[in-house]
């Protein structure tokens, strides 16, 4: 089965309370097949460095 790994954006009133604390109004999270895994990310590149684990995971044989 070929696995998808996005980045997406969340904006606003989505982003976790801890982030808007800090003062962030946007983060970014990974979907694992359309399924958010881990945690919400306050830079877009700390996002990508997780989608890029994910897929080398996926690419290792390891069921998501």
């Amino acid at each position: 089965m070929n696995s998808r790994v996005d980045v997406a954006v969340m904006i606003g009133s989505g982003v976790p309370a801890g982030l808007q604390a800090l003062g962030k109004r946007v983060c970014w999270v990974v979907l694992v097949n359309g399924e958010r895994r881990g945690t919400a990310f306050a830079t877009r590149r700390e996002a990508m460095e997780c989608q890029a684990a994910w897929l080398q995971i996926l690419q290792d044989g390891h069921a998501a």
